[in-house]
């Protein structure tokens, strides 16, 4: 018999359906807020804001909601901070962790799935689960073409990639 009662997370976009399993031995307090945020429906609606090549795909802002707020896509959350659960899972391709300013305990709804390893994040963002099943999905979001965003960065999705719902149960 598993002993296995990690949450399931099921992401449902446009380009198709992701699940992860979710750490709430490693991360609980980041599971918990996921979780809740999720299953209130906060995050249905949303996109995929930020995409870079082997790297990771950033979701999570409530403002990609309206296609008039695109300058503020990437500064929206829900309205409180979470404190940060820096662990040692590595960030490997699959990994789901939440994205943050400066501040370690600025991470909010804002996530991302990374598309490769990024070791260079390892121990400075909240790493809160992993990919089961939807890699070709994944690969899929990743390969959206890209273009300039309001901060010149080379990531901002030409083609609108929605979050239909995310629930975890």
């Amino acid at each position: 018999m598993s002993e296995n009662t990690n949450p399931i997370a099921t992401i449902e976009t446009t380009k198709g359906q992701m699940t992860l399993e979710l750490w709430k031995d490693i991360a609980p307090g980041t599971v918990n807020n996921f979780t809740k945020l999720a299953n209130e429906k906060f995050y249905d609606g949303t996109c995929f804001h930020r995409i870079m090549a082997g790297f990771m795909i950033q979701g999570g802002d409530p403002q990609t909601k309206d296609q008039s707020l695109q300058d503020l896509w990437g500064t929206g959350g829900p309205g409180h901070t979470i404190k940060a659960e820096f662990n040692e899972r590595p960030h490997v391709r699959g990994v789901i962790s939440m994205a943050r300013s400066a501040s370690p305990d600025s991470a909010g709804s804002q996530f991302f799935i990374c598309l490769d390893n990024a070791s260079f994040l390892d121990g400075q963002y909240t790493a809160f689960g992993t990919l089961s099943s939807g890699d070709d999905v994944l690969v899929d979001i990743g390969n959206t073409p890209v273009e300039s965003s309001n901060s010149g960065e080379n990531s901002k999705p030409k083609e609108r990639i929605e979050v239909t719902s995310i629930r975890v149960s």
